[in-house]
């Protein structure tokens, strides 16, 4: 465990320290998000934050390649294939943060950097339903590029709120570090060093070192080159753990092992992934493209039904969290205790987000804030 920890927090330490630099060059660059009328920001605030966390990633795999238990996960060459699909695609979303690009030549981007993990060693080599289903290559090469750019847009998508998106990645990452290294010390003979549980600890590491900066009011957004970034680790981490694993070593149930090594992973993203399946249904039932941008995403329907900014992002980070670990103690609790209290957190979230927007102020506003973070009195 001394190993993940390490690298966590080279993870976290190394995008902490990044973070101000990333903001100066952005700024010198002229990267910075325009200022919408729904937005709690006055002023344009600089983006490029992805560039600090994919630094940081770059430091942990760094360290953890000189590390002795640590050194033999980079033997089949997917750590390193992962780290570079990751560099192309905080590139694209990089130059996105400077420059608009249009929608097709960032699609182009993240195709290819799921190309490049892929076929790096990162991708599903069988599906865990019930036995070990091994599917014809190409359908299974299809299938992971596929994941991967899904992956990508759903963090992309719920990138809406000041440390939302580096939040729920944190929350996911965690959750999923939990359930890889308690798996894979199952495994016979057992052994805790895996892909999965690297990708994860050093994920999480790069989530947590961009937050202070992050959460609003926000000195720096991530940008495309973030969510892309996050997106892709996210996919990898998954990747790596379900379509590896047998199931019979998640759980001795039949029903268990059959849903579980599938639930869990989805499980783990459901908030991004609802919102951007919602996303894509919602616009082409209007007849426009899924690309459009509108304010109709979970963070905004939160706003609109009363919460205010840092409420409602600490309420979609709970739900992420009731669902992803609620999740993943269905391996290892039993499963009536597992019921019982996913239930009642799933309840007590449920009771937050409706019953506190009561207590908000009638024709009360989001409060405005400058680039430093100084409230403006409207």
């Amino acid at each position: 465990m001394r190993e993940y920890v390490f690298v966590f927090l080279v993870a976290l330490a190394s995008t902490y320290v990044l973070v101000p630099l990333v903001r100066t060059i952005a700024v010198r660059v002229g990267a910075f998000t325009e200022v919408r009328e729904r937005d709690v920001h006055v002023v344009p605030i600089p983006r490029l934050g992805g560039v600090a966390m994919f630094l940081g990633y770059a430091a942990a795999t760094l360290a953890a390649s000189r590390m002795p238990f640590l050194r033999q996960v980079f033997e089949t060459g997917e750590l390193i294939g992962i780290l570079v699909g990751a560099g192309v695609v905080c590139l694209v979303g990089a130059i996105d943060d400077v420059k608009e690009l249009d929608a097709l030549t960032k699609l182009g981007g993240q195709l290819v950097a799921a190309a490049i993990i892929a076929f790096a060693g990162v991708q599903f080599f069988s599906l865990p339903l019930g036995t070990v289903t091994v599917l014809p290559a190409p359908v299974l090469v299809l299938m992971t590029i596929f994941v991967v750019v899904l992956c990508i847009n759903a963090v992309n998508f719920i990138d809406g709120l000041d440390g939302l998106a580096a939040g729920l990645v944190a929350i996911a990452a965690g959750a999923f570090f939990i359930y890889s290294y308690l798996i894979s010390g199952g495994y016979d003979p057992p052994n805790v060093f895996s892909s999965a549980t690297f990708i994860s600890a050093a994920l999480a590491g790069c989530c947590l070192g961009f937050l202070p900066h992050n959460v609003f009011p926000a000195k720096l957004f991530m940008g495309d080159s973030g969510a892309l970034l996050l997106g892709l680790l996210l996919a990898a981490a998954t990747i790596s753990n379900v379509g590896q694993i047998n199931p019979d070593q998640v759980s001795a149930n039949a029903v268990a092992a059959t849903v579980l090594p599938l639930l869990i992973p989805i499980s783990i993203m459901l908030l991004p992934l609802l919102d951007v399946v919602w996303a894509v249904a919602r616009r082409t039932a209007r007849g426009q493209r899924p690309w459009d941008a509108d304010s109709q995403h979970l963070h905004h329907r939160m706003l609109q039904i009363g919460h205010g900014h840092r409420r409602a992002v600490l309420l979609l980070w709970l739900w992420g969290a009731v669902v992803a670990l609620g999740a993943v103690s269905f391996v290892f609790l039993p499963p009536l205790v597992a019921g019982i209290g996913g239930v009642v957190m799933l309840a007590v979230a449920a009771v937050l987000t409706i019953w506190l927007p009561r207590f908000s102020r009638p024709g009360h506003r989001p409060k405005k804030y400058d680039a430093k973070g100084q409230r403006i009195d409207a």
